[in-house]
C-alpha cells in the first residue's frame, strides 16, 4: 500500500479525524475502562500478564492472590520451587512454560536490577517471559509511561475499524500510534479492548447495539437491528 494510502480510500486526514471521533465515543461509553488483572505493584502485574497468556484475566485473578502472597518478591520468584510454582499456576495453562518464565524473570531482576522491574522499554523486553506487548501493558499501567498494547482484541478491532490493515502487532502499534497523540495511548488501549469484549465480538459483533457503528466501514458483520445486537452485549467486568 503506499505510504499516504488508507485502508477505506479515505483522506489520511479524514482517516484521523474519523478514528478520534471514535475513540471520542469510546471514551463516553468506557469512562472507567482499566486493566482488568488485579494487581498493586509493578512485579504483580508482571507475572499476571505472563500467566494471562492464552487465559482468560477472571481465571489469572482466581489464581494470583495465593500466588502474591507465596511469592511477594522477585528473590521469592528466584528461589521458588519449580514444583510448588507449577502447581500455583496450572489451572492458567502452559504451566511449564509460564513457570520457566517466573524462575527466569525472578532471577533476571534480581541479578540486572536489585529486583526492582525496570520501567522502560529496552530492558523489560529482554526479561524472560516479556514481549512487547507485555511490556507496554507495564508500562502504560504501572508506570504512566504511554503505550499501546497490540492484543488479538486491539489488533482485530482496529482493522475492523479501517483504522489500519497492518497484521503484525508492531505495525499495528506504530500505524495506530501515528493517529493518536501519546497521551491517549493507554486509555486508547483499555477502551478499544473493552468494546471488543463487550460489543465488537469477533464472531458476531453487535453492529445494531454500537456506539461506534456509524463511523464503522465494517458497520453489517454483525446483526443491525437493535433488538438481536442488544442480545449479543457482554457488559460484565472481566476482572
Amino acid at each position: 500500500m503506499p505510504e499516504n494510502a488508507t485502508p477505506t480510500g479515505e483522506s489520511r486526514l479524514a482517516l484521523v479525524r474519523r478514528a478520534r471521533k471514535m475513540y471520542r465515543e469510546l471514551s463516553e461509553l468506557y469512562p472507567d475502562a482499566h486493566a482488568e488483572l488485579n494487581f498493586t505493584t509493578p512485579l504483580e502485574l508482571l507475572v499476571a500478564t505472563i500467566l494471562s497468556a492464552q487465559c482468560t484475566d477472571k481465571r489469572v485473578n482466581l489464581v494470583t492472590p495465593a500466588l502474591f502472597a507465596r511469592y511477594p518478591d522477585a528473590e521469592a520468584y528466584a528461589s521458588a520451587s519449580r514444583e510448588e510454582l507449577e502447581e500455583m499456576i496450572r489451572s492458567t495453562g502452559f504451566f511449564r512454560a509460564k513457570a520457566n518464565s517466573l524462575l527466569g524473570l525472578g532471577q533476571a531482576l534480581c541479578e540486572r536490577h536489585g529486583g526492582e522491574v525496570p520501567g522502560n522499554l529496552t530492558d523489560l523486553v529482554k526479561l524472560p517471559g516479556v514481549g512487547r506487548k507485555t511490556a507496554n501493558v507495564l508500562l502504560g499501567n504501572a508506570f504512566d509511561v504511554p503505550g499501546i498494547t497490540v492484543d488479538t482484541h486491539f489488533g482485530r478491532l482496529v482493522r475492523r475499524f479501517g483504522w489500519t490493515d497492518e497484521e503484525d502487532p508492531v505495525r499495528v502499534e506504530h500505524a495506530i500510534g501515528e493517529l493518536f497523540p501519546p497521551k491517549d495511548w493507554t486509555m486508547l488501549s483499555h477502551r478499544v479492548v473493552w468494546h471488543g469484549r463487550r460489543v465488537c465480538h469477533a464472531r458476531r459483533p453487535a453492529c445494531g447495539a454500537c456506539g461506534v457503528a456509524r463511523w464503522c466501514p465494517s458497520f453489517g458483520e454483525g446483526p443491525t437491528d437493535a433488538a438481536t445486537a442488544t442480545k449479543l452485549l457482554r457488559m460484565r467486568s472481566f476482572a
